[in-house]
């Protein structure tokens, strides 16, 4: 076992080294926002998708752009309105009055990096459309069922509930992301480096360092990186412990309205592997599992009434729970 998870860690190692190229070359353009770029890459090569909450002019549109542009894949960027439809991110099918014939108009979903700007302003069944994509990886027009490209990563951004003209996401389908990161203002030194950067007589320009089959490449190694019985436990009793705090001694049950899914299990292992093979090591250890887990909890522990009276956020439950089950 010991020299199969070191085989698989020298192998990690050298996946590892072209993630970090991929990170430098895309820190070229981005200033800061280091959690962003990384849960960026990590959701690439887990296979997952990100919703992002931030104000406006935080670099949201442009590190998904570059992102694009460093692995050399198509990019489409689609702007979430309240008169938006179905069929405007999905595609149609168009008559041509010449030859009596449909053809198919393919939407903007079909490429590779989506950024789905301000989701929670489009109605409804908008929202349901792109999340059906997600989740399956197809879409049908007219009765015809269309694979999407892959890789395919959709980067979901959305305004504090608290604007006006926006609407929260139903839990089921924001359940379907992997990671919701919250991103703020950056430091004075990092502002100071991004206005120097966007006056500078010219950008440094982002180059192509990773391709689509490094990523496939990097996807099915992540699946052999080790993870001990005693990690999967660990990560089994935190779950646990968001729908059972009173098991754990945890007196936070008045807090929580819903605890994490099931798909939270999955993804939060997944996720702790990403965040292993993104350090260059081939197992699992608890602090990878610290270090992931808020962004991928904070958005499937839904608090009550009482919690948001008494202004405790998921995050704040998240954190009760990770002091109190035991790391092993």
């Amino acid at each position: 076992m010991d020299s199969n998870i070191k085989a698989v860690g020298e192998r990690v190692q050298a996946e590892a080294a072209g993630l970090k190229r991929l990170r430098e070359e895309i820190h070229k353009a981005i200033v800061g926002q280091e959690q962003l770029v990384d849960r960026l890459i990590m959701a690439l090569i887990v296979d997952g998708h990100v919703l992002l909450e931030g104000l406006p002019g935080l670099a949201k549109t442009k590190s998904i752009s570059t992102l694009a542009k460093a692995i050399d894949t198509g990019f489409q960027r689609i702007q979430f309105t309240p008169d938006l439809l179905p069929a405007d991110i999905l595609g149609t099918q168009i008559y041509n009055p010449k030859t009596g014939e449909f053809s198919t108009k393919r939407g903007p979903i079909f490429s590779n990096i989506i950024l789905a700007d301000e989701i929670n302003r489009a109605p409804a069944k908008v929202q349901s459309a792109l999340l059906e994509a997600m989740q399956e990886r197809r879409v049908t027009i007219a009765g015809e069922t269309y694979l999407l490209p892959a890789p395919f990563l959709v980067m979901a951004t959305q305004n504090p509930i608290e604007q006006e003209g926006t609407y929260p996401l139903p839990e089921a389908q924001v359940d379907r992301f992997l990671f919701k990161v919250e991103i703020s203002y950056p430091s004075k030194a990092d502002e100071l480096k991004v206005m120097e950067k966007m006056t500078a007589p010219q950008e440094e320009e982002v180059r192509p360092v990773m391709k689509p089959e490094d990523i496939f490449r990097a996807r099915k190694l992540l699946k052999e990186v080790y993870v001990d019985d005693r990690i999967k436990n660990y990560i089994l009793n935190i779950i646990q412990a968001t729908r059972n705090p009173q098991d754990f001694k945890l007196d936070i049950k008045r807090h929580i309205m819903y605890g994490a899914s099931p798909r939270a299990t999955i993804f939060l292992n997944l996720a702790a592997r990403a965040n292993a093979f993104m350090q260059g090591r081939g197992f699992v250890v608890p602090e990878d599992v610290k270090a992931i887990a808020p962004d991928v909890l904070r958005h499937r522990v839904i608090v009550t009434y009482e919690a948001e009276a008494e202004e405790l956020r998921s995050v704040d439950i998240i954190k009760k729970i990770f002091d109190k089950v035991e790391v092993p």
